[in-house]
């Protein structure tokens, strides 16, 4: 397997965010030629597939202000520095949604835009889910309408166009997967 490694040969920081860093590296090639990447820093983060007794999955409405409208998502959030991201996970589907799972599984950890981001996202699936007594507050600036919908309604959404978050889609892909393998 050919070795297509790019060697840094310096970096530039450009923006320190609350979620975010921005940076651009200069680069040498594998040809030995010199080139500039633009690297968007992200301490990972967590989504959860969260199904309830009634077979339905929990989502949240929010609005996404990089796309100017309403989104429909899986539970998720970022990890805090030094957080495992189970505990993530757990934190984020109470604080989200005000549910518990008795138990949290790691589905698939995967990169979210690995052309210019270094975002690592672990998707877990939540089971046996109760309803948490005295909910964790959601962040200062975070507003979310809880939702729950069926298989098919989901399925539907995602084929209308209607979900176009990517770990929403891969969530309720996974989901329709594992009832066809039952």
């Amino acid at each position: 397997m050919p070795n297509f490694e790019e060697k840094t040969i310096s970096t530039e920081k450009i923006f320190d965010g609350k979620i975010i860093s921005l940076q651009v590296d200069e680069v040498r090639l594998p040809n030995g030629k010199i080139a500039k990447r633009e690297l968007v820093k992200h301490p990972g983060a967590v989504a959860i597939i969260a199904i309830t007794s009634e077979a339905k999955i929990v989502l949240v409405e929010q609005y996404r202000k990089p796309l100017e409208r309403m989104s429909l998502e899986i539970p998720a959030g970022k990890m805090e520095a030094g957080e495992l991201p189970l505990h993530t996970a757990a934190r984020e589907l109470e604080e989200e949604t005000g549910y518990r799972a008795e138990q949290l599984t790691l589905v698939q950890t995967f990169a979210t835009s690995p052309g210019f981001a270094d975002e690592i996202i672990h998707v877990y699936v939540a089971e046996q889910l109760t309803v948490v007594e005295h909910k964790a507050p959601l962040d200062e600036d975070e507003f979310v309408t809880l939702k729950t919908y069926t298989l098919p309604e989901v399925w539907d959404m995602l084929q209308q166009g209607r979900i176009t978050d990517a770990k929403t889609a891969f969530a309720i892909q996974w989901w329709k997967l594992q009832q066809l393998m039952k």
